[in-house]
């Protein structure tokens, strides 16, 4: 039985491990952490997650979608709060189409339990990889606990330890490996709104809520117990930031200025601000992903992306989705798959780091423009009427299928029709007329 060692048992390396197993390879799974099966999922330390149709194809090819239904919550649409406390509703796609709001701790619980019931997988935790001999493909790993080290060997090896991957340090030491990351001048803070009397929600449970601010939102997911995890996306320096925010006076004044109507929902506000961490936000790309045909590194391992398009996860199941479909394609010919499958895929996840990147811009200084708005209703109009010719961008990428190469490219291709669209005079008035329908199609 061919041997696979999976370095990472995160959300994608849990995943890949039940893809594997179902397939007949013998798998064993290194993960730095401790066995999360067991833990205490400790609030504070990431952001919830938006589970769309990318990551629902690949958690129903594992075979865990009954599961993962029981712990996701859907979310029709987002809801965005100005200052003043008036609340728009902007749908995200048709009628029957949600993200679902889901929490990474329980999620990877989940899948990680999953992958444990079969016979043919083995887990070890708190193994800190140490390092990779590339030519016998030997791994070295430390117990962090014990102190212990271990010698492991796999016909294939796939590294899915994420945006920091030891696997990938040591692909960087091999000849004409590209590598590069950046970090935003942001990062985000994890707060809570609780739940209401009798576990009573506190604000709309079916959308994704978002307080838009320019430079910087705040942003809230549901959770099964019915409190939200919010998150403060905000810049490190300047007035205001992280930096400046610097006592609980501050803390509360700034949001009594700034998001008002949070106060009455967050009554720990100043201690979570101040015991919760502050974590960065970084892209990272690659190029190779392979090793010859003995070696890959995919999910955030291979490209990280910040979290503004709800695809970070998504990418990364959908990774696993598209490896299997090639290897079964090449009738489980890894010599042809990994090289195959590494070339096709770098394309999509460069697009889905840009999408991203842009969509921060979006989140927190557009969903409360009158000009933005409009626009998405025309795309909306045009979309239910004609649903054949135009697909607006975030459903392609969220609700579909599509190649996120492809998306982006129709998506520049949009953005120009809709930049004459809205140049028309008194757009205001004819948004929904035959005359705005006809100069979009003639333009397709």
């Amino acid at each position: 039985m061919e041997k696979i060692i999976v370095v990472g048992a995160g959300l994608v390396g849990s995943l890949l491990a039940i893809k594997m197993a179902r397939r007949g390879y013998q798998v064993e799974v290194f993960e730095r952490r401790g066995d999360l099966r067991t833990a205490e999922i400790i609030a504070g330390r990431s952001i919830n997650l938006a589970l769309s149709n990318r990551g629902w194809k690949a958690i129903e090819e594992a075979g865990v979608t009954d599961i993962i239904e029981k712990i996701a919550i859907p979310m029709k649409g987002r809801i965005m709060h100005s200052v003043s406390g008036e609340l728009t509703f902007q749908q995200y796609g048709k009628e029957d189409e949600a993200i679902y709001s889901v929490s990474r701790g329980e999620l990877n619980r989940q899948l990680l339990l999953a992958a444990g019931r079969f016979e043919n997988v083995t887990m070890h935790f708190h193994a800190r990889c140490l390092d990779l001999d590339l030519n016998t493909n030997t791994l070295h790993f430390e117990n962090s606990e014990t102190g212990e080290t271990m010698e492991v060997s796999g016909d294939r090896i796939f590294g899915t330890d994420g945006a920091f991957s030891a696997i990938r340090n040591r692909l960087m030491r091999t000849d004409r490996f590209n590598y590069s990351q950046h970090y935003l001048p942001h990062g985000y803070k994890e707060l809570t709104i609780p739940p209401g009397p009798n576990g009573t929600f506190q604000i709309d449970k079916n959308a994704l809520h978002i307080w838009p601010r320019g430079q910087y939102m705040l942003i809230a997911l549901p959770n099964l117990d019915g409190s939200f995890t919010c998150t403060l996306f905000f810049p490190y320096e300047g007035a205001p930031s992280f930096a400046s925010l610097t006592d609980d006076r501050a803390v509360r004044s700034f949001f009594e200025e700034v998001f008002p109507d949070t106060l009455t929902y967050m009554p720990k506000l100043e201690a979570e601000y101040f015991s919760n961490p502050t974590a960065s936000l970084i892209t990272v790309k690659t190029e190779p992903w392979n090793y010859e045909d003995r070696i890959l590194i995919i999910g955030d391992a291979s490209h990280a992306i910040v979290p503004f398009y709800g695809q970070g996860m998504n990418s990364g199941f959908e990774d696993c989705t598209v490896l299997t479909d090639i290897l079964d394609r090449n009738n489980g010919d890894w010599s042809t798959t990994i090289p195959e499958f590494a070339a096709h895929r770098k394309p999509d996840a460069d697009a889905i780091s840009d999408l991203a990147l842009r969509n921060f811009i979006e989140m927190r200084d557009l969903v409360g423009d009158e000009g933005f708005l409009l626009q998405k209703k025309i795309e909306k109009r045009i979309y239910d009427r004609h649903p054949e010719k135009w697909v607006p961008l975030y459903s392609m990428v969220t609700f579909s299928h599509r190649r996120y190469s492809e998306a982006l490219a129709l998506g520049k291709k949009q953005d120009k029709i809709m930049a004459s669209v809205m140049a028309m005079e008194n757009i205001k008035e004819r948004w929904d007329s035959d005359e705005v329908e006809q100069r979009i199609l003639e333009q397709l």
